[in-house]
């Protein structure tokens, strides 16, 4: 088997010499269309290592609108570019019909709503919630009181009956812990979990919905081993009050999995219903699944640590956002564990650092990015969310 090749730089190339951002979407689109596509097939008999190719009612119908955020109409417009594809942003407004919303914080958590055309998107260190739709300007949800320094708003999820209660449930950092709150629009958030041990230069942590309905708490933790009864280092799994969910390990605690360090996204398969975490040791990144106990042998392993963030397992796949090296990592699974065909990167530096990533109800990507004070290029318009809309299977059309 011949070397594969080394991954592309995750720079982000210039307006003049970039290839269109339209042919990373039909690439993208080709990937997602072919997920059941399979030329070898990986058990699942240890370690994986990276390899490379390269809505009507309710409290939020009508949100205020956010302060001092100057509409689209109010910028002037965008350049003309080469090839029909318009030029790079000027200052908030951005050309590409993939951006739904620009000039953000960094972006810690995107959690689509049932119409699939807009989402709720967290700024960590705002602690701000903001309603994002294309073409229109985004308007202020909630606002969470958090410690920026540890980590502030780290993660945000629609409540599992969402459709008939419209509650939110976020992950947040305050001066003294880590803790879990419910936030009903209009009242201020209310703690349902706390206690959670702050990591020390760490922000850490992330938040998931299980197909069974429970909240599903990733922490991370100082040291490689914290004590088995702390809440550091592990995946806790806990109901809509904050009561450990049943069938839990030990029923009276919310522990459910032990052994992770510094978890940055967790996601649930559609297909499974297993629940993935990314997470980050001393000598690799890695993707665990949560099980009841110890954790096992990572699924998946980058030794190259690309900085694995959100990631979302729509069927027969795993779709990990990376903010290191600015892309997407499509992994083609067969069954938790299983992996076949090649892995791919997509949109290769397209975005910039990638952080927080979900999947809608239509089956399309929204994604975050964290450029802002991330050590790498700042477009005037991030930070942004964005939409991923693949051409129909049918072959017509490219991104709206």
């Amino acid at each position: 088997m011949s070397r594969p090749p080394s991954r592309v730089s995750a720079r982000r190339p210039s307006a003049r010499t970039r290839r269109p951002r339209l042919l990373a979407f039909l690439v993208l689109a080709l990937a997602l269309a072919t997920l059941l596509t399979s030329c070898a097939t990986f058990p699942d008999t240890g370690p994986k290592t990276w390899r490379d190719k390269v809505e009507g009612g309710g409290p939020l119908a009508n949100p205020p609108r956010i302060p001092d955020q100057p509409p689209d109409s109010q910028q002037p417009p965008p350049p003309p570019g080469e090839n029909g594809q318009g030029g790079g942003p000027t200052g908030c407004v951005d050309p590409d019909p993939q951006v739904v919303a620009t000039c953000l914080n960094p972006l810690s958590a995107v959690a689509v709503l049932p119409d699939a055309q807009s989402a709720l998107v967290a700024e960590r260190a705002t602690g701000r919630v903001l309603r994002v739709q294309k073409g229109k300007d985004p308007q202020l949800i909630a606002t969470v009181s958090v410690d920026a320094g540890g980590g502030g708003l780290i993660g945000l999820v629609l409540s599992p009956s969402y459709q008939e209660d419209q509650l939110l449930y976020a992950y947040a950092a305050t001066p003294t812990d880590h803790r879990v709150v419910r936030i009903a629009v209009g009242d201020p958030p209310v703690p349902i979990l706390t206690g959670i041990p702050r990591t020390p230069g760490n922000d850490s942590g992330a938040l998931g919905v299980g197909r069974d309905g429970a909240l599903l708490v990733a922490t991370g933790a100082d040291s490689p081993n914290p004590a088995p009864d702390s809440l550091a280092g592990k995946v806790l799994r806990i109901d809509t009050f904050g009561r450990p969910f049943r069938d839990n390990p030990n029923p009276r605690s919310p522990i459910y999995t032990s052994g992770l360090r510094a978890p940055g996204g967790m996601c649930t398969a559609l297909d499974s219903g297993a629940a993935w975490v990314t997470d980050h040791l001393a000598e690799r990144d890695v993707l665990q699944r949560a099980v009841p106990g110890p954790v096992g042998d990572p699924a998946w392993s980058w030794p190259d640590r690309p900085g694995v963030a959100g990631c979302i397992a729509p069927p027969g796949a795993i779709v990990v956002a990376e903010r290191g090296a600015s892309a997407l990592y499509l992994l083609h699974s067969t069954a938790p564990g299983a992996f076949t065909g090649t892995p791919r990167s997509l949109l290769v530096g397209a975005y910039g650092r990638l952080g927080p990533a979900a999947l809608a109800p239509d089956g399309l990507l929204w994604l975050g990015t964290v450029n802002k004070g991330g050590g790498g290029p700042v477009a005037s318009s991030d930070d942004r969310a964005i939409r991923i809309q693949p051409p129909s299977a049918g072959g017509g059309g490219g991104p709206d």
